[in-house]
Parts: C-alpha cells; sequence; structure tokens
C-alpha cells in the first residue's frame, strides 16, 4: 500500500489521518442517524481540505501529474478507512462476527490503479465470502450514504466470491475493473483469497481471448473519437494516443504477464527501459494536462476544447515564440507525446504477436501475402518487412527510405520491431539527404500508384519523414488553434495526398466527378503530389505560409529531382494554393472580371487543371464535414469558366452561348413554349443566368410564374445536393430589404451560408439563400420550413419588430469566443468593373449578416450579391456594392464611413440597433 504512494511528498499535508481519527473519536449524539450525519461533516472537511493541498500542489508544480493523481487516490483511501472504522465499530458494531459477516473493500478501475483525477469518480467493491448478510448490508449502506453526502461520485458493487468470479468471466469491462482490483480496508484474507480465485478462475488460461477483446474495444473507441489521434480538440482520456491507450497496454500486461506495475513491463520484455521511460514521461504529461482540466472546468472534463486550451497553456507554463503562440506550442507537444503512445503501442502489439503467434493470426494487424523471404537484403517475418540485424540501417542509411520504398511496392507491413529501429536510426537519414538514390526512393513514395497516404503516415511515425524533410519535421504535430483544421499540420498533408490517391484511381468519382475526369489530363503528375505534401509546409513560421512555402519547395523539389520547369510548377501551386478557394467562395462569378482575373493570374489550362485539384484535397482533409455540395458548385463553375477563358482568351462568346445553352435546358425542363420563355428572359439579367445552376433556375421560374402579380412569395425547400435548405424570396424591391430577410432567417434559427441576389429588369428582387441549422444540417422538417417562411413575411410585412426578436435568440456560441479575431474590412474598386467590393473578415456569430446587412443599409448602398464563407470561427462575408444610382463607389470619405459601420456591427456584442 505505501509504495503505491511512494512519490507523494508530505502526506500528512494532504490528511492526518490520526487527527481526523480522534476527533471522530469524540463525536457524540443523541442517535445512530445524528451520529453518521456529524461524522460525514468532519469527513468532509477533511476532504476539502486534502482537495485543496492538491489544487495547490497541481498550481505549484503543473507538470507533476502523476504524483498529484497518486496523491488524490492517497486521500480517498485515507477517507475510507476512517468511515470503515467509523462505521463498523461506532455505528454498526459487531463485536462477534460470523465467518459470514467478514468483509472487505476494494478499488477498482483507475482508483484501484492508484491514480485519481480531482473530479474522477471512485470506484469501490465490497467482497463477502458469499452472500451478504443483514449487518454487511447496513455497513455497506451507511457507507454509501456517507460518501453521497460528502458530494462524492461513487461507483460501486457488492458482490460475493462467487459472484465475483461468474461476474468477471461473463464480462471484459467487470474483468478489466477487478484486473486493477487494490486491497483498501478490511478482511485482508478474503482480499488474498478473492486475488487467488481471480487469478486461477478468471485469468488463467484466457489471455488471448482477453487481448483480443480489449484491443477490438479500443479500435472501437478510436473510431468513435475520431480515428487519429492528429484531431485539434483530442479527448485526453479516451481519444487515440491518449490516456486510456496506455491503460489497454498495462492491462495486458498485468493479464498475460502478470506485472504489478508499469515499470515491470521491462521485466517482461514487452518494453525497453528507454520505452518505459517514454512511457512514464507520455502518462506523467497525460496526467498533468487532465488534473487541469478537471479544475479549470470544476467537473469531470475530458476534452482539450478550444475554450481551455488557452488556459492549459497558461497553467502548464507555455510561452509565446515567434510564429507560434504558447497554445499551438502547448498542443504540439500534446501531440508529440500522443504519437510516442501510438509508437508504444506498436512496439507492444509486436511483442504480443511474438508470443502469442503459434495459436492463430496476429494481433491487431491485417493479414497479408507471404512473399518472397528475401527483398534487397530485407528479411520477411511472417509477411511484414523486417531487418536481419541490429546495425543494418547503421551499415546504409538510405535503406532507411527503402524500408517505405519497399513496403509500398509489394504491399507489405512494417514489422514493429523494425519501426523501432527505424525510430531509433532516424538521424541517420541527415547525412543521406543529398543521395540521389534516396531522394529517388522518397519521391516514389510520394507519388506510389498504390497507397502512398499509409507508407507516408508509418514514415512519419517513424521520424525519418521529419529527419529526411526537416521542413516537414517542422509542422510534425503541430496543431493550428482554430476551430476550421480538425487535424495538425503533417496529418492534414497526408491526408490529402491519400485523398489525391483515391481520386487518381477514380474511387471518389462520385463525390468528385469533375476532378476524377480530368486527372486524366495532368501532364505534371509528380508535380501535383509534390504540391500537395507542401502548400501547407510553411505553417507556424510567422509570415504568409504561401509565399515561405513557395521558397521551401524551390529549395526542395531539385534535390528530390524534380526539372527546373516541375519545381516552378510545384512553386507556384503553393504559393497559389488558396487562390480558387478564395475566388470561388468570396467572389462573384458571374461578375466576368473575376473569371478574366482569375484566369489572367492561373495562365495556363494545365495549372488550372493542377490547381482544382489541389483545392479540392486541401479543403476535404481540413476535417469531416468541411466538403459539400455547394463547394463543389462553386469550384465546378469557377474551374469551367476560367477553362473557357483560357482557351477562347478575353471574349465573352463563350458566356453567351453558356447562357444561351443554360435557357434552352430549362425550357425543356419547364415544357414552355417559345412566348412563355422569352417573357421569362426578357425580366432577368445575363449575370442571373450565369450565376444560378439550372435546378435553381427551374425552381425560381416555377415559382416568379405561380407568382404572377403578387407582391411576395417566400419558397423554402430541401436541397440535398448542397446539404442545405434553398430559400427564394421574390418581392418588391426596396431598400433594406436584404438585411430583413436576413434578420427574418436567423429568428427561425437558420444560419446562412451563401446569398445570391438578383434584381429584375421590372423592379422585383429575386433572392437566393442557402441555410443551415446550427449544426450545419438543411432545415427540412415541414414546421421548420414554414416557419422559416412566416418568419420572411413578417419581417418584410412589418408585423413584428426584429430588434426585439433577434434579442431573445441565444448569444453567441462559446466555442468561438475562445478565438480573438479582430475585425477587418477590405473595399476593392478594381474587382469588378461594376462594383464596389467590400469584404468584412470577423469572428462568426448568429445573425452576423444581419448586422453587417443592416449597417450597410444605413449606409444608403444597394447590395448586389453576397457570399457568405465561414471558416470555423472565422466569417468572411463579401458584398458586391453600388450606390443607389446603380454606379461604384468612388468617394474616400463614404468608403471610410462605409468601412467604420461595418466594423462596429462586425465587432458588437450580437446588440441590435433600433433601426430594425
Amino acid at each position: 500500500m505505501s509504495s503505491r504512494f511512494d512519490s507523494v511528498p508530505n502526506r500528512r499535508a494532504l490528511i492526518d489521518r490520526r487527527g481526523v481519527a480522534e476527533k471522530l473519536a469524540m463525536l457524540e449524539a443523541k442517535d445512530e442517524a445524528a451520529l453518521r450525519q456529524a461524522a460525514t461533516a468532519e469527513l468532509r472537511l477533511a476532504l476539502d481540505a486534502g482537495r485543496a493541498e492538491i489544487a495547490r500542489r497541481i498550481a505549484e508544480h503543473p507538470s507533476r501529474g502523476l504524483e498529484a493523481a497518486a496523491a488524490g487516490a492517497f486521500l480517498i483511501d485515507q477517507l475510507l478507512r476512517l468511515l470503515w472504522d467509523f462505521t463498523v465499530e461506532r455505528l454498526h458494531r459487531n463485536s462477534n462476527p460470523s465467518a459470514a459477516e467478514r468483509m472487505t473493500l476494494v478499488a477498482v478501475g483507475g482508483y484501484g490503479r492508484g491514480e485519481m483525477a480531482p473530479h474522477s469518480d471512485i470506484d469501490i467493491a465490497f467482497l463477502t465470502p458469499w452472500k451478504v448478510t443483514g449487518w454487511s448490508e447496513q455497513v455497506i449502506e451507511s457507507m454509501l450514504y456517507s460518501l453521497w453526502d460528502m458530494q462524492l461520485k461513487v461507483g460501486h458493487s457488492s458482490r460475493s466470491l462467487d459472484e465475483m468470479v461468474r461476474q468477471a468471466k461473463a464480462d471484459v469491462t467487470v474483468r478489466t475493473a477487478l484486473l486493477e482490483a487494490r486491497y483498501v480496508w478490511g478482511d485482508t484474507g478474503l482480499y488474498d483469497e478473492a486475488a487467488r480465485r481471480f487469478k486461477a478462475e478468471v485469468q488463467h488460461d484466457t489471455a488471448r481471448a482477453f487481448i483480443a477483446e480489449k484491443l477490438a474495444e479500443r479500435e472501437a473507441r478510436h473510431k468513435r473519437m475520431g480515428d487519429s489521434r492528429y484531431v485539434v480538440e483530442p479527448n485526453i482520456k479516451e481519444g487515440k494516443g491518449g490516456l486510456r491507450d496506455l491503460h489497454t497496454l498495462f492491462w495486458i500486461g498485468k493479464y498475460a504477464y502478470n506485472v504489478r506495475e508499469p515499470s515491470e513491463l521491462v521485466e517482461a520484455g514487452l518494453l525497453s527501459a528507454h520505452e518505459f521511460r517514454q512511457f512514464r514521461r507520455a502518462e506523467n504529461f497525460l496526467w498533468a494536462v487532465r488534473n487541469q482540466l478537471h479544475l479549470i472546468t470544476d467537473r469531470p472534463e475530458d476534452r482539450l476544447t478550444f475554450d481551455v486550451q488557452r488556459e492549459l497553456a497558461e497553467r502548464m507554463r507555455y510561452s509565446d515564440r515567434p510564429g507560434k503562440s504558447k497554445v499551438e506550442r502547448f498542443m504540439h507537444f500534446y501531440f508529440l507525446q500522443a504519437k510516442m503512445v501510438g509508437d508504444l503501442t506498436g512496439v507492444f502489439l509486436a511483442h504480443l504477436d511474438e508470443k502469442f503467434a503459434a495459436r492463430g493470426s496476429r494481433f491487431g494487424f491485417t493479414s497479408l501475402f507471404r512473399s518472397p523471404r528475401k527483398l534487397n537484403g530485407f528479411s520477411l517475418d511472417r509477411g511484414r518487412l523486417a531487418i536481419p540485424r541490429d546495425n543494418f540501417f547503421a551499415e546504409n542509411p538510405v535503406r532507411l527510405i527503402e524500408l517505405f520504398q519497399l513496403a509500398d511496392l509489394h504491399g507489405l507491413e512494417i514489422h514493429p520491431l523494425a519501426m523501432r529501429a527505424a525510430a531509433r536510426d532516424a538521424r541517420l537519414v541527415d547525412g543521406v539527404r543529398t543521395d540521389p538514390r534516396a531522394n529517388a526512393l522518397f519521391l516514389d513514395v510520394l507519388t506510389s500508384p498504390r497507397d502512398p497516404e499509409t507508407v507516408l503516415r508509418w514514415m512519419n511515425e517513424s521520424g525519418v519523414f521529419g529527419r529526411f524533410v526537416p521542413e516537414f519535421g517542422r509542422v510534425v504535430a503541430q496543431m493550428q488553434f482554430d476551430m476550421y483544421h480538425h487535424y495538425t499540420v503533417d496529418e492534414h498533408s497526408i491526408r490529402a495526398i491519400g485523398l489525391l490517391s483515391q481520386i487518381e484511381k477514380g474511387e471518389l468519382k462520385e463525390d468528385h466527378p469533375l476532378a476524377s475526369g480530368i486527372f486524366q489530363q495532368v501532364v505534371s503528375r509528380r508535380v501535383l503530389y509534390c504540391a500537395v505534401l507542401l502548400h501547407d509546409i510553411a505553417k507556424g513560421r510567422g509570415g504568409d505560409h504561401s509565399v515561405l512555402g513557395a521558397e521551401v519547395a524551390e529549395r526542395l523539389c531539385p534535390r528530390l529531382g524534380l526539372t527546373p520547369a516541375e519545381t516552378e510548377n510545384v512553386a507556384w501551386l503553393v504559393r497559389w494554393h488558396l487562390l480558387m478557394s478564395a475566388t470561388a467562395f468570396k467572389r462573384d462569378l458571374s461578375d466576368f472580371k473575376t473569371i478574366l482575373d482569375f484566369a489572367e493570374h492561373v495562365q495556363s489550362p494545365e495549372r488550372l487543371r493542377l490547381l482544382l485539384i489541389l483545392t479540392i484535397v486541401d479543403i476535404r482533409a481540413v476535417g469531416p464535414g468541411v466538403w459539400n455540395g455547394w463547394k463543389r458548385q462553386l469550384l465546378g463553375n469557377l474551374f469551367e469558366a476560367a477553362e473557357e477563358v483560357l482557351r477562347l482568351g478575353h471574349k465573352q462568346k463563350g458566356r453567351s452561348e453558356r447562357v444561351a445553352a443554360k435557357q434552352e435546358a430549362l425550357a425543356g425542363i419547364l415544357g414552355w413554349n417559345a412566348r412563355r420563355m422569352d417573357a421569362l428572359k426578357k425580366r432577368l439579367t445575363e449575370s442571373y443566368w450565369i450565376a444560378e445552376p439550372l435546378d435553381v433556375l427551374e425552381r425560381n421560374a416555377r415559382q416568379i410564374d405561380a407568382a404572377v402579380d403578387a407582391q411576395l412569395s417566400v419558397e423554402a425547400q430541401v436541397y440535398p445536393e448542397r446539404g442545405a435548405t434553398l430559400v427564394t424570396v421574390y418581392a418588391s424591391d426596396h431598400p433594406g430589404l436584404f438585411y430583413r430577410i436576413a434578420g427574418a432567417i436567423h429568428v427561425a434559427g437558420g444560419n446562412i451560408i451563401d446569398a445570391r441576389i438578383h434584381t429584375t429588369r421590372d423592379g422585383m428582387a429575386l433572392d437566393n439563400f442557402l441555410v443551415q441549422d446550427p449544426l450545419g444540417r438543411p432545415f427540412d422538417g415541414d414546421e421548420q420550413l414554414q416557419r422559416i417562411k412566416m418568419s420572411i413575411a413578417d419581417a418584410l410585412a412589418n408585423r413584428a419588430k426584429l430588434s426585439e426578436r433577434l434579442k431573445s435568440r441565444p448569444l453567441p456560441r462559446l466555442r468561438a469566443d475562445a478565438f480573438n479575431i479582430e475585425p477587418n474590412v477590405l473595399i476593392d474598386n478594381k474587382a469588378s468593373n461594376r462594383f464596389t467590393v467590400i469584404e468584412v473578415n470577423a469572428r462568426d456569430r448568429p445573425a452576423l449578416l444581419f448586422h453587417l446587412a443592416q449597417a450597410l443599409f444605413q449606409s444608403k448602398v444597394t447590395i448586389h450579391s453576397a457570399h457568405v464563407a465561414t471558416y470555423g470561427e472565422r466569417a468572411v462575408d463579401t458584398f458586391y456594392l453600388t450606390d443607389l444610382l446603380g454606379d461604384k463607389i468612388e468617394s474616400a470619405a463614404r468608403l471610410k464611413t462605409i468601412e467604420r459601420r461595418l466594423l462596429d456591427a462586425a465587432s458588437g456584442d450580437g446588440s441590435v440597433a433600433q433601426a430594425a
């Protein structure tokens, strides 16, 4: 018992057990209930004092995670012993217990391991030799009431030894909890008997089944948590690379090898002494963070959400560095530890595999074909690529790259012991970075037609990737402190390579028909793979990562064996990898100058193809749910329009042909005669026909036709192709129409993700909005659709004051509040020949578009189109404006006033101006 808590200094400062026992002994009360309450109050005082001392130690020594976790368990041990003694000696004294009335109190689960965070549950078990007797039941009930009165969260069970054995055999969760059972107080002989029976009747000869169940459980848990240790809001306990993974290793070691302490994993040969130090360092860090997290949130919280990461970095005493904030440095170190946990798991499973191989297939590994026995001096061990001797890489460091190239070429898995040797010897690749063969082998892996993502991930996990390409090493485990990116920079880049490979092989044809089709026309395949790898290589350097990344590409590509022309194209793609998405999502594609400017920048059809594919994989690799049909549509429209310009030059011939083709296709869908179609064509401008896709044109045409002479028509219908609801408002155009519609949509609970504003030649407004609910899903219930239509109708008819209704909506969401984004207004009078283009960057919040549109209404301008883009917590809203006479806004003073109003609206707290 004492050895488990040897790491805890000055234990009496946590709780003076003798002193508390003396106070309990002096208590007197009129009845049993009052006596129990008085004892509970005394113990509660001791608990509060002990917790305050632990919190003080955590604040004073934030890096001592395991020490603080052990202190928490020690404190609870002492309280339980005091409570037990008081209960059996004062409350339910039994001077002559029978054999059946023996009982022992056991700590199980994490508490049994001797580790507790400030708000961890207390998992205990009461064991009796046979069925629970009346006396035992009284003691258990009284102790539990006292613990609950102390506001402790208790997980408890009471079992006879037979029940313990039966339940442990039937349920792996019970078996795992009991595996960590630790004596706390009570009958020691009974505890010893329980431990003996567990070992003989439950544990004996079931190691293989237990290991298989724990690994399956681990895999299911990883899938539930995002299946990556590089998600930027990780779960420190359950996530990949978290504490539960380390616990799983210890459980397996304890079950299969009877180790009692993690240090015994070394004696069992499951970890080397160096690896155990890594195990302990990762465990200590993860516990340090978990302890802080519980104190910050004042609850048992295990998710490192954005709103706590900054404070965690402060408490863990990280500081800012050039190009990297303290929170990014803290999370970088977190991900390095999570990576370490993954590496240790691989080595650990390899040893288990060797021990249990004779009795079945390997743990955690897919079966692969076995051939041949030797590959360029490498050996094969049961279908896995292995090394013949320990100094194999030292003899020729190029083999560190060749290991991965051969694994890819022959579809082989790498033996974890070879991975361990590669990780140990990774520094040797420093000497062969300029070796032509090493670079050619690396390029083979990067541009592999097979599975480059998997092999690059192995190379990254071994540390060889970051040493061979030091620039990549700088972004390994580097997070970006924003709500947009779901993964660390290295994980994002490797995932993008995987998506690129899938598109090339036609596996994502349904999601990306255009990209899959044009990939066959790509001449510079190596350029594309290199550009995808390097597009974010300069993140975290304190400058524009696109510019700095292009400089990296110019240095690195010749080393990898690319020609000067290929190098120039890679550098260009890295420099401008955000150009296409910025143009598609923030600009009006029906404005021909937008297309001309973009095409002038791109200059060649080949670069356009490369840029489109790079843009798609970059967006998709950001994380789940970021890519959608709306983005596909916008990028496709921009690609087709730019390709046309690059073929035809600065003519608009193709543009008018496209309008005519759309009108002809629409007539066929609607089944209208020439007279009806001509009437529709006359009312709608060319920019409308360019801007809207065919399915929206059809919906709009039917709405206009049905409205006849109505002053207002509102339609809302699910638009599954875009993952949103299409809301169309057809109304008499008048000033302030747009901001009122935006406010009404928010009142109905909607979030506008795009807005296209059109004015017909006869003075009607035809506005199309794409709307989602706060979780990014379409409004699809009849009640929701009706609510959004009624809300717009009420707002436009002035039946309800928008300002009052908006005030009752929820305030900005807390997650975005974790980020400090200074509002910024960019005014561009060169982006369009007809309009003043204004882009507003601000922290996203409910009704932001309403506030911005209201500010523009107060500035007496006309909004011709609005483009809404969100990147996590950052919103980028772009408006195409004219003055009320339809001219560009040229006056510097007036532009300054508009800028000030927009900045005020963007930085507001969500309150609504009374002008609404």
